[in-house]
């Protein structure tokens, strides 16, 4: 029986534009990985200063890069800098916030208040992900056995937005405590309109060096090879990825006789200050 791919015509059209696919630089392929072991959901530490409109746009224009199931680019970008606009959210993060503490028993509730869960009064500018998921219509390309990705497409736009941020020395907070019946009346979204992320930006001199509910013990970074499973679920890898068959010996997180990647010395030597 002849391949689908093989039976179906050749598409018609123009010859398409491609580009030769190389590894970065050294120095690049570092500063992309900097950006992921040290991008932190920022809540309390926005400097007052508002962002450049020309930044605002290179982070948006990172986000509206991202990949997109059938490329239908569901999501759109609500700036919000008016203070009685982002007053009234922060109302609604406070009744949000009271309703998820309740849901704590004992210290663990404790110890849930007296975090800091939000930077909506402190941050310049927030920025509101949505998805329109009948953007293309009922039948999208890549969404009829999966009708979620249209919403992950969303979210590959958010950590676009966040990763650039942290290049550019802007902090980022995810508000995920948030009514969006209230968020959605307050901005007034169409019902039709998914919220995904109410996020805050600003700019940062300082972060925490690792995540931190890390540092405050609420939860712990769990090991990667406990999440790696080979050829079906609960079947741990025959040697873990990265190891030696040969030794277990580990040299600064890589195993003896495979080379360590580029980016992890850089991420030893970044300035933990400095995160975004």
């Amino acid at each position: 029986m002849p391949s689908s791919s093989a039976s179906s015509p050749p598409l018609e059209g123009p010859a398409l534009d491609r580009v030769t696919v190389t590894p970065f630089a050294e120095a690049d392929r570092a500063a992309v990985y900097r950006a992921i072991e040290t991008r932190r959901d920022v809540r309390a530490e926005f400097l007052p200063d508002p962002i450049d409109p020309a930044l605002l746009r290179r982070l948006l224009e990172a986000a509206h890069r991202a990949p997109s199931v059938g490329f239908m680019q569901p999501w759109n970008f609500v700036v919000v800098r008016d203070p009685a606009t982002r007053s009234r959210v922060h109302a609604a993060f406070t009744s949000a916030h009271a309703a998820e503490a309740a849901l704590f028993q004992g210290d663990r509730a404790a110890r849930y208040r007296a975090l800091k869960l939000e930077g909506l009064r402190e941050a310049p500018v927030h920025v509101v992900v949505t998805c329109d998921r009948d953007r293309c219509g009922p039948v999208v390309l890549g969404r009829s056995a999966d009708p979620a990705t249209d919403l992950y497409s969303c979210v590959c736009a958010v950590q676009n937005l966040w990763l650039a941020a942290r290049a550019e020395g802007i902090g980022v907070g995810w508000v995920s405590i948030l009514d969006k019946g209230r968020a959605r009346a307050i901005l007034g979204i169409p019902e039709a309109i998914e919220i995904v992320a109410y996020l805050c930006l600003g700019k940062v001199d300082q972060a925490f060096a690792s995540p931190e509910l890390e540092q405050r013990g609420w939860r712990a970074r769990l090991p990667l090879d406990d999440l790696i499973f080979e050829d079906g679920w609960g079947r741990p890898a025959p040697v873990p990825l990265g190891r030696s068959a040969r030794s277990s010996d580990v040299d600064d997180g890589v195993a003896v006789g495979v080379e360590a990647p580029p980016a992890g010395r850089a991420v030893e030597q970044a300035d933990d200050r400095q995160t975004g």
